[in-house]
């Protein structure tokens, strides 16, 4: 099986293919120009590294969000697309999740997290046992000093890991003091190569339903709701 893996959810672009034998490729970049321009290129350069067709992938893997509402949409839009045309199967990852399989081999709790500004994280909790990774929170937003607080009540050793961590270590560690560990540099990105094996088997979500999943509202979403309620109010 042939998998293509997709993750615009933050300024890093990540894509990657993979087989039952691994990554057989994976290209992750830095640098911050529009997901739109830069996304389906990068596909093409991938699979043209990796000596492969569009119409020799089987499945698209895609992170779902949360993130940059923008990315998410961009990377959820052409994954839809490319598996419609090709026919093939579409499987929807938390980009959480995908963050968290660098945890892969830490002995406690695994945090993965994002920035949602106002002192807000995206934020979820996972655990790894027996080489499998296991939910223990639901993807969420919440404030930091909120979340650590919660998390103060685990007592056990938690990584956070993302880009975003810096932003917010202070504050976690001001409440959870040792407990909190920031993972290393390293381990900071989510990688599709990790996010194409951890999909590959999961169950095929419906193409023409499947969303975005932002968590939270974006700004003007919610204040397009917020007047037409009371507008209906009224």
């Amino acid at each position: 099986m042939n998998v293509l893996a997709i993750d615009t959810s933050t300024n890093v672009l990540g894509v990657a293919v993979a087989n039952e034998k691994g990554i057989i490729g994976e290209q992750i970049t830095f640098t911050k120009r529009n997901h739109s321009v830069r996304a389906m290129p990068s596909i093409e350069a991938i699979l043209k590294e990796c000596g492969l067709k569009p119409g020799d992938l089987d499945k698209i893997v895609v992170a779902k969000g949360p993130g940059s509402y923008t990315g998410v949409r961009i990377g959820v839009t052409i994954a839809k697309s490319l598996a419609w045309s090709l026919g093939i199967q579409l499987s929807g990852v938390s980009s959480l999740e995908a963050l968290a399989l660098n945890g892969r081999y830490f002995n406690g709790l695994v945090c993965p997290l994002f920035d949602a500004r106002r002192g807000q994280i995206y934020t979820s909790l996972f655990k790894w046992d027996n080489g499998e990774l296991v939910r223990l929170e639901e993807d969420q937003n919440v404030l930091a000093i909120e979340w650590a607080e919660h998390l103060k009540s685990l007592n056990q050793p938690i990584l956070f890991i993302g880009n975003d961590v810096p932003i917010h270590i202070e504050a976690l560690t001001e409440i959870l003091g040792d407990k909190a560990i920031m993972a290393p540099l390293s381990l900071h990105q989510a990688r599709p190569g990790e996010l194409a094996l951890h999909g590959m088997n999961l169950p095929g979500d419906d193409i023409h339903t499947f969303v975005p999943n932002y968590v939270r509202l974006a700004e003007a979403e919610a204040k397009w709701l917020e007047a037409q309620e009371k507008q209906r109010e009224e």
